[in-house]
């Protein structure tokens, strides 16, 4: 019982941490940008033509090379993802987004330290990252890996 009791206090100590840190300065900035890039019309654009691309990407990467318009795809997926990135407003949330990450992952890194310094902790928000496979996860929720 005294053990289930000490979990509840550290769940509830980690809810605390969490609510702090949406009071934070950077949290704060991060949901300005994120807001300001949601309500630019430019921006939306380029993310709802990158979203319809990518269905014509993932058939592409089905069947590979063998596609009958695996050149003219993977020409133009780049072409709107290099559009996407250089967007003024994307670039600027990826940026903030970026900055909240790094608070995150350092909090992760005190807390995991605190307990041992041979635990693990998420770090450039990848969890565990140890194989330096070129894996991971970007602020759009593509994961993937790339081949060596």
């Amino acid at each position: 019982m005294l053990a289930n009791m000490e979990v509840i206090d550290v769940l509830e100590q980690a809810e605390k941490l969490g609510q702090m840190i949406k009071e934070s300065e950077d949290y704060e900035i991060y949901t300005e940008y994120k807001k300001a890039l949601y309500q630019d019309p430019e921006a939306n654009r380029l993310m709802t033509d990158f979203q319809n691309m990518k269905d014509d990407y993932e058939d592409v990467q089905r069947f590979g090379r063998y596609h009958p318009d695996y050149t003219k795809i993977m020409k133009e997926i780049r072409q709107l993802k290099r559009d996407l990135d250089m967007h003024d407003s994307v670039a600027a949330f990826k940026q903030k987004e970026t900055q909240l990450q790094t608070l995150l992952d350092d909090v992760s890194e005190i807390v995991a330290h605190s307990i041992s310094p041979n635990i693990k902790a998420p770090r450039d928000g990848i969890a565990l990252k140890d194989s330096g496979d070129g894996c991971g996860c970007g602020s759009g929720g593509q994961c993937g890996c790339q081949a060596s």
